[in-house]
């Protein structure tokens, strides 16, 4: 006589049951070992403040860290769009580098006090060691502290921010390519 026919008796005739009674422990084992993520990106703090560098350029400026802000914002002056590309040139304090490239969109950007249609071009920076193409609007930011925001867009890419501290990850991304 089989041993766990016994076992068993109360779910006699419940075919079904048995088959879940059986592998539901083994579902679960299994389930228990496996990541709730495909990548398990490790997560790099940021302060509310970082050194970040344009690339091909090498242009070096602060970033402010903006989680409120859902893209990432860069300061230019004489912004023209001429046949879908933009030209424009960094502010004077980042070496005036003029600058041209395609708009893949417009987005609308809106605060409290107005509401405005700016392009949005891609942009290749690196913040601490990552290197990582993003997309970024186009904005004359004199009259702020920082030329460059970093929005959600670019935290969303692994990054927590430490809003107590600044300066925490000197950029050093190699020549090579982008991440």
């Amino acid at each position: 006589m089989n041993s766990t026919r016994g076992c068993f008796a109360y779910l006699k005739g419940r075919r079904i049951n048995k088959i879940i009674f059986l592998i539901l422990p083994f579902i679960i084992a299994i389930l228990s070992f496996t990541p709730l993520h495909a990548e398990d990106k490790t997560k790099t703090l940021i302060g509310s403040v970082e050194e970040v560098v344009l690339f091909p350029w090498g242009v070096k400026l602060p970033a402010r860290i903006d989680t409120g802000a859902s893209m990432t914002s860069l300061d230019v002056r004489d912004l023209t769009i001429r046949n879908k590309v933009a030209q424009f040139r960094l502010p004077e304090k980042y070496g005036n580098t003029l600058i041209s490239l395609p708009v893949i969109r417009h987005c609308n950007v809106r605060s409290s006090s107005f509401r405005e249609r700016r392009p949005v071009v891609e942009i290749e920076l690196c913040v601490g060691s990552r290197r990582m193409r993003v997309q970024a609007n186009l904005n004359n930011r004199s009259q702020l502290e920082y030329p460059l925001i970093l929005g959600r867009n670019v935290l969303s890419q692994g990054f927590i921010v430490d809003s107590a501290q600044e300066k925490m990850l000197p950029p050093n991304c190699l020549e090579g390519a982008s991440q």
